[in-house]
């Protein structure tokens, strides 16, 4: 395989320039990762737990905020729609929560525009909290509500996106469960995007077992997918025999299933064998959240934190089919990027420098 994609990677590169001119709309579940940085070294005396002596705080943006995240700073032009809580009263224009506010913050500096962020009243910013010691992580308080938006608010949504959606060369759902995507929704959202011709790249969950039928790939990991399948997915065999009992029952061109530490497995419908690229590795540096992490002569052991690795997946492989590239290239690409933000700790993102950079050394 190494051989193989050596023949793909000038083609590759040529991709990246075209991303500046690709304009995305990214509609989903926002989120606000919020890290606690201490050191922990002691147990309390109160339970076995470790007390973590805490040292700094920072906040990312998680969810479809890290989808949006990862294609502005491959250099796409990104409209972002989802909701955050809103502390308004009746009648009046709901102002946004705390962690709303600390959202758009983050929002401003990955400068991404937030004009299809809507605040509404009674609902609360969906925030994970992890406590992370000598970069591990101790534990994750996570405060959200998941029911569904009101009719009103869902209308809005979604005239604020179908404005978008004409101007736009690919829409991304992403989808977290929190209320935002329910199966109405969904259905209507891709038969606009049908009839505006328009590519619709998803990360579903399993409480849908039937909406984003007609998507144009569907992205999904192994726990996933074997939800959808009714088995657990343990070996190739598996995860083959599953991808293609996806393609007809989301009705979809193509599946792809993430796989961890061993890559991942792409399905079409049009070609009647699988795809797998394994999975990039590199030896890395510990480093913060969302800093470089890659290093060719790192002497730092190899660091696997999955968190995110979706979001870069799902948005890089929308991207990069957004500007012209195959499935099969997209696909190696989107698993390149995503070596990249595994190897740094928390939720992250990849720029196209240090894609080059991965391209150039990926093993």
């Amino acid at each position: 395989m190494k051989a193989e994609f050596l023949s793909f990677t000038p083609r590759l590169k040529r991709l990246l320039p075209r991303f500046r001119s690709i304009h995305i709309a990214v509609l989903g579940d926002l989120m606000l990762d919020r890290y606690l940085w201490g050191t922990a070294n002691r147990l309390s005396p109160e339970a076995a737990v470790p007390v973590v002596d805490f040292e700094s705080e920072t906040e990312r943006l998680g969810g479809a905020g890290n989808v949006a995240a990862n294609l502005t700073a491959l250099g796409a032009h990104v409209d972002l729609f989802g909701v955050v809580g809103g502390q308004g009263h009746a009648g009046r224009k709901a102002a946004d929560d705390v962690a709303g506010a600390a959202l758009r913050a983050c929002l401003r500096r990955a400068k991404i525009e937030d004009r299809g962020v809507l605040a509404v009243e009674r609902r609360i910013t969906t925030v994970k909290t992890r406590v992370i010691a000598r970069h591990q992580q101790i534990v994750r308080i996570d405060h959200e509500r998941r029911e569904p938006l009101a009719p009103e608010t869902e209308e809005t949504l979604f005239r604020t996106l179908l404005a978008s959606l004409k101007g736009s060369d690919a829409l991304i759902l992403s989808d977290y469960d929190k209320g935002l995507i329910s199966e109405a929704v969904a259905d209507r959202i891709l038969n606009a995007c049908h009839q505006l011709k328009v590519p619709v790249f998803v990360k579903p969950k399993t409480t849908r077992l039937y909406a984003y039928r007609g998507a144009r790939v569907i992205v999904c990991n192994t726990k996933e997918a074997g939800f959808y399948v009714t088995r657990s997915l343990t070996d190739d065999k598996s995860v083959e025999e599953a991808g293609r009992k996806l393609l007809p029952h989301f009705g979809c061109a193509a599946v792809v299933i993430t796989r961890g530490e061993k890559g991942m497995s792409i399905f079409e419908e049009a070609t009647p064998h699988h795809l797998h690229i394994p999975a990039t590795s590199f030896e890395v540096t510990y480093a913060r959240v969302g800093q470089p992490g890659v290093e060719r002569r790192a002497t730092g052991r190899q660091v696997f934190d999955v968190t995110g690795a979706g979001d870069t997946v799902l948005g890089v492989l929308a991207l990069a089919m957004a500007a012209g590239a195959s499935l099969r290239d997209a696909a190696i690409l989107a698993n390149t990027a995503a070596g990249v933000v595994v190897a740094k700790l928390g939720t992250a993102s990849v720029t196209q420098s240090e894609l080059v950079r991965a391209l150039k050394f990926r093993l």
